[in-house]
């Protein structure tokens, strides 16, 4: 790579590496671990083929989300993370009651299979019409369909204190996943 590729390479990562991070921390189920080297491995494709991509982030962010998908593909088991009680229902006016949605919504999105966080991370933070997960993610869009709303359900009755994300603008069971909302 000669040294303009190599510049506009470390520009993109010191400007687009904390939302990359972001979305990886999601795929991974807050594992911010495992989300660095979903991140970093990702990168180390997309500077082997640096000159040759058009659109960077969306090629960072598909090698992202199919390599989520070799990971809850392969057949050995999976660790499981250990998370402490969802805090109590925050009462109205509290402060702390986003920083407190936000750790119930990443404790909930950590006890879901891999595949349902990928979906719903894809549908709800990344804003991805249906059609195109699937595409991602090699399915039809019948499998998008019915599993977001198989991991919608179990979300909820994992932490039914998000429900008051679901704002009268959304459709029955679609909350308002924003960036704000999950963000690190």
């Amino acid at each position: 790579m000669d040294a303009e590729g190599q510049e506009s390479f470390r520009e993109f990562v010191r400007s687009r590496s904390g939302a990359l991070l972001r979305t990886a921390v999601l795929l991974s189920g807050g594992d911010r671990h495992a989300a660095e080297d979903l991140l970093q491995n990702a990168l180390v494709k997309a500077v082997g083929r640096w000159h040759r991509i058009d659109e960077p982030e969306a090629y960072v962010r598909q090698v992202l989300y199919r390599q989520q998908i070799g990971r809850w593909r392969l057949k050995w088991p999976r660790r499981e993370l250990a998370v402490a009680e969802p805090p109590e229902t925050p009462v109205a006016g509290d402060g702390a009651s986003t920083a407190e949605l936000r750790i119930v919504l990443r404790g909930a999105l950590a006890k879901l299979t891999a595949r349902q966080r990928t979906v719903l991370v894809l549908r709800y933070f990344e804003d991805l019409p249906e059609a195109e997960v699937a595409a991602l993610l090699g399915c039809s869009v019948g499998t998008v369909r019915s599993t977001t709303h198989r991991s919608l359900a179990r979300l909820r009755g994992l932490a039914p204190e998000l429900a008051r994300l679901e704002g009268p603008g959304t459709r029955t069971g679609s909350p308002d996943f924003s960036p704000v909302e999950v963000g690190p």
